[in-house]
This record gives structure tokens, C-alpha cells and sequence, in this order.
């Protein structure tokens, strides 16, 4: 079993004990990330729909240093501050994903780090084997 730690500047830094993501064989653990802009390490300025499309560019970029895309993700969990928002993430998951969509769950928090409105963490599956 080999075990990799992944990390990358184009996504938000760890702001805590954890890693961005694991890579553990071909699997891919990613943290959870909230719509941090990574060159400021502070909230993506906007609405709910402007935070969620941060969060799928930050998951991507660690994707991307892992090996894989979004579309390498087998499994996606979004916590959401207001369930009310769920509508826009699919509305806009579409615009970062296409059919097979991953498995998902949806899940209502009372909050989230930095009072963040979305933080989303994935389950990947690179390479061929």
C-alpha cells in the first residue's frame, strides 16, 4: 500500500491539523474545502452560487495535483448552512461534472468554518487498474 500526501498552492492551505488530500493506491481522500480564495485565504466575495463555484475550483485543484479531475470523483459530500441553496448545487454541479454523476450526499450544518455557507469533501479514483 503506498501512501501520499497531496498538496498544492493552487487550492487553499490546510488551516488546520489535516491534509488536502491522501492518496492511498489509487484512491484519493480530499478534505473538505470551503470557498476560500487561495491567493488571499479569504471567502470568496459573493452570494451562495459565487461559493459554491469556488469550492468546485478549489476541490478541483487538488484534484489536479493528485493526478485525476472532478470527473475522477467517485464520491461527493456538500454540507450546507441553508438546505435551501441545494438547488443551486445542482444547478451549477453541472457545469463542473457530466453523466455518470458520483455518488452524493447532502447534508444541513448549523455552520462551517470562516461562516462559510458550502464546504464540500470527495472520494477519487485515479489511474487505470
Amino acid at each position: 500500500m503506498s501512501r501520499e500526501i497531496i498538496k498544492t498552492d493552487q487550492a487553499p492551505q490546510a488551516i488546520g491539523t489535516y491534509s488536502q488530500a491522501v492518496k492511498v493506491d489509487r484512491t484519493v481522500y480530499l478534505s473538505g474545502q470551503i470557498p476560500l480564495v487561495p491567493e488571499t485565504m479569504e471567502l470568496v466575495a459573493g452570494e451562495t452560487a459565487v461559493q459554491i463555484r469556488q469550492v468546485f475550483d478549489n476541490l478541483q485543484a487538488v484534484c489536479r495535483a493528485a493526478g485525476g479531475e472532478l470527473a475522477d470523483i467517485v464520491k461527493l459530500n456538500v454540507f450546507l448552512t441553508d438546505l435551501g441553496n441545494f438547488p443551486s448545487v445542482n444547478e451549477i454541479m453541472t457545469d463542473y461534472f457530466s453523466e455518470p454523476y458520483p455518488a452524493r450526499a447532502a447534508i444541513g450544518v448549523a455552520a462551517l468554518p470562516k461562516g462559510a455557507d458550502v464546504e464540500m469533501d470527495a472520494v477519487m479514483v485515479v489511474g487505470n487498474g
